[in-house]
C-alpha cells in the first residue's frame, strides 16, 4: 500500500462535477479579475467567519504582511509570536521592517499566552496568534493582554478554516484575521490564494485600495500598494468548496477521532485539545519521544506510508533569520517540539482501509 501524507484529488473527485461547471462558467464570463465571483466569495468567507468584510487576497503570505502594513507597524516595532510557527508567520511581521519577538508553545502547539507578558515592552504593537494545526490559541488571555496594553491582535488563521473558540469562528476574534488558500487548507483554492477578515471599516476599505496598486479607481493611484488579487476563477472555486466545508471538516474529525482511539504507542504522543477550543485538524500532529522519530518515519516509509514534519527548523534558527542573532537553545521548547513533531496522513478521501493500515503500523514500531 501506497498511502501519501497529504492528497487533494479526492475531494475534487467527490465535487467534480460543480467545480468543472463553476471553472466553465467563469472562463466563459470573459472576466478574470476582481469580477462578482470574488466579490460574493468575499461576502461568503466574511460571513462564515463572522466578520463584516473580507478582502481576497493572492496568498496567505500576502495577507499576513498586508495586514500589518494597515496597522501601519513597522521599523521600531515588536511584534509577539510564537517561536515554533511557520517562517510565513514571522515573514509577515520582517517584511514591514518589524521586529519578531519569540515566545515559547504550550503542550497544544501554540503560543503559550502565560508566557506573552514578560516578553511585552514600550515598542511592542501587536500579538500574531497563530491557530496552529487546526486549533485555536488561547484568546481570552491574549485579548486580554491586547487591552490591557493597547496592543493589536492578528489571527493567522491559515492552518484553522472553521475553528472556533468558544462560539467564534477564528479570524473574527482579533483586530484582523489572515487566511491563506493554498491548496492543501481546509478551504483551499486550485493554486495560490488568501484573504483578511475584519470589522473595521477603514481597514476594509484601505486593504482594497491597496492589493490593486494601491489604485481607488482605474489609473488613480491613492497610495502606493502592491498587485494582491484573488482571482475569479479560484474564487469561484472556493466558493464551491466553502458549500462543503462543514462536511469536510467533520470528515477529518472523525479521521482525527480514530487516530485518538486507536494509536496505542508509548513512544506517540497523541494531540491535546484546549478547552473552550476545538480543531479542524489540518494535520494530525504527533509528538515521538526519546528521539525516535527518524526512526518512525523510516519505518513508516519502508511500509509505504509517508509523513511530513511541521516544522524541522525554528524560525529563530533559520538562515535567513540569523541576523536576529539568536542561538540554538534560545527557545528550548519549540526547538525540542521541531525534534519531535511529526504529521500523519490526513485528506478527505482517506479510506477506513488506509487509516487502519497506518495505525497498526505505527502500533507495531519499537
Amino acid at each position: 500500500m501506497d498511502i501519501m501524507a497529504n492528497r487533494m484529488d479526492r475531494l475534487y473527485f467527490k465535487y467534480k462535477k460543480e467545480f468543472d461547471n463553476k471553472a466553465v462558467s467563469v472562463l466563459e464570463s470573459g472576466w478574470y479579475i476582481l469580477g462578482k465571483e470574488v466579490e460574493n466569495f468575499e461576502k461568503e468567507w466574511a460571513n462564515f467567519v463572522g466578520t463584516k468584510y473580507c478582502v481576497g487576497l493572492a496568498s496567505g503570505l500576502d495577507a499576513l504582511w498586508i495586514a500589518f502594513r494597515m496597522l501601519n507597524i513597522g521599523k521600531g516595532d515588536e511584534v509577539i509570536v510564537s517561536a515554533n510557527a511557520y517562517i510565513a508567520c514571522v515573514m509577515g511581521i520582517t517584511i514591514n521592517g518589524a521586529t519578531p519577538i519569540f515566545v515559547e508553545p504550550d503542550i497544544y502547539n501554540n503560543i503559550d499566552a502565560l508566557r506573552i507578558e514578560e516578553k511585552i515592552t514600550e515598542k511592542t504593537k501587536a500579538i500574531l496568534a497563530v491557530h496552529l494545526f487546526g486549533q485555536s490559541c488561547d484568546m481570552d488571555r491574549i485579548m486580554e493582554l491586547a487591552q490591557k496594553y493597547k496592543l493589536k491582535v492578528v489571527e493567522d488563521c491559515a492552518q484553522s478554516h472553521g475553528s472556533h473558540w468558544r462560539d467564534k469562528v477564528v479570524g473574527s476574534i482579533g483586530d484582523i484575521g489572515c487566511f491563506s488558500f493554498y491548496p492543501s487548507k481546509g478551504c483551499g483554492a486550485f493554486g495560490d490564494g488568501g484573504c483578511i477578515t475584519t470589522n473595521d471599516e477603514r481597514i476594509f476599505n484601505d486593504c482594497r485600495v491597496f492589493r490593486n496598486y494601491g489604485s481607488e479607481k482605474r489609473y488613480y493611484n491613492k497610495v502606493v500598494g502592491t498587485n494582491s488579487r484573488l482571482d475569479e476563477i479560484q474564487a469561484g472555486l472556493l466558493s464551491v468548496k466553502l458549500k462543503h466545508i462543514d462536511t469536510i471538516n467533520e470528515e477529518r474529525c472523525k479521521i482525527a477521532a480514530i487516530y485518538n482511539d486507536r494509536i496505542n504507542n508509548k513512544l506517540i504522543k497523541k494531540p491535546q485539545i484546549r478547552e473552550n477550543a476545538d480543531s479542524t485538524w489540518h494535520q494530525y500532529v504527533v509528538h515521538v519521544v526519546e528521539n525516535k522519530r527518524n526512526d518512525l518515519m523510516n519505518h513508516l516509509k519502508n511500509n509505504g506510508i509517508n509523513t511530513i514534519i511541521h516544522y524541522p527548523i525554528p524560525p529563530h534558527l533559520a538562515e535567513a533569520y540569523k541576523y536576529l542573532g539568536y542561538k540554538k537553545g534560545d527557545f528550548k521548547i519549540a526547538e525540542n517540539y521541531a525534534n519531535e513533531v511529526l504529521s500523519l496522513p490526513m485528506y478527505n478521501g482517506m479510506t477506513n482501509e488506509e487509516l487502519v493500515y497506518v495505525i497498526d503500523k505505527i502500533n507495531e514500531f519499537i
